[in-house]
């Protein structure tokens, strides 16, 4: 990750390392479980050479490194029962998103531009929408969220939060995308229904035939996630016109749109 500037970022006094490389307007990439991968980081470069510039917060695991099976007894296990994360059903929005608005806050500032874009990833995939209630934050797109992992029909937000971003939605006319895999027992469509329910005609969520996703995905994603569920990351499949490649360019475009970059 040599290409990435390493930085050490302060929100209201919590320190957490932030990568950071690219030009253009600000796009937080969040990693998805269990931390910023080699997958994780080849769609962050995508990004930046699409035109942006990527801010890439360290929130659990190796940086860098392809994640093994053990990782579910170690990173998975401590994230489910930090403070940071409410994991489970009931628990209301995770702490950590205030930091990372806070962080949307910071990069807005930096970069400039009509504001900044949020991308979440599986554990991290709801926080790209709770997210928008820092108003700098105006292009979230949810990616197999994963989250709460004991009710596939629930969303990771307090009603309080879940009421606001509707309202949001209907005020400022914010549209949100999202992506899974057909039969991903993670991010089912039942979650995807209440996004629905909650967003109405502003939530554009698109699904995947699970058979187009990457057969030989690393250890962790074979193993423990044992189902096509990371579409941009761990599940795609780097050819020409792939579906989960077209998946790709559509986010990419979706950014590019709501942020008003200028194509590289």
């Amino acid at each position: 990750m040599d290409d990435f500037a390493r930085r050490t970022v302060r929100v209201d006094d919590a320190d957490k390392t932030v990568y950071v490389a690219g030009s253009g307007p600000a796009v937080i990439l969040m990693p998805e479980m269990p931390g910023i991968s080699p997958d994780v980081a080849r769609f962050a470069r995508w990004v930046r050479d699409a035109g942006f510039c990527v801010y890439m917060p360290s929130l659990f695991g190796v940086d860098g490194a392809y994640p093994l099976v053990e990782a579910r007894e170690t990173i998975v296990r401590r994230a489910c029962v930090s403070a940071e994360f409410r994991a489970f059903t009931g628990g209301g929005t995770s702490p950590v998103v205030t930091w990372l608005r806070g962080l949307a806050r910071l990069a807005h500032a930096e970069c400039g531009g009509p504001g900044v874009g949020a991308v979440g990833l599986c554990f991290t995939g709801n926080f790209a929408l709770t997210m928008a209630l820092e108003p700098a934050v105006i292009a979230p797109v949810v990616n197999h969220p994963s989250l709460p992992l004991d009710d596939p029909g629930a969303l990771e937000m307090s009603p309080e939060d879940a009421a606001a971003v509707a309202q949001r939605v209907a005020r400022d006319g914010l549209q949100v995308l999202a992506y899974r895999f057909d039969n991903d027992r993670w991010c089912t469509g039942r979650r995807f229904a209440a996004y629905r329910a909650l967003l109405g005609d502003a939530f554009d969520g698109r699904v995947l035939n699970s058979d187009t996703a990457n057969t030989d995905p690393p250890p962790f994603f074979r193993d423990v996630v044992g189902c096509a569920h990371s579409v941009v990351t761990a599940h795609l499949v780097d050819q020409d016109g792939h579906p989960t490649m077209q998946a790709r360019d559509e986010i990419i475009a979706f950014l590019a749109e709501r942020l008003n970059a200028q194509p590289q």
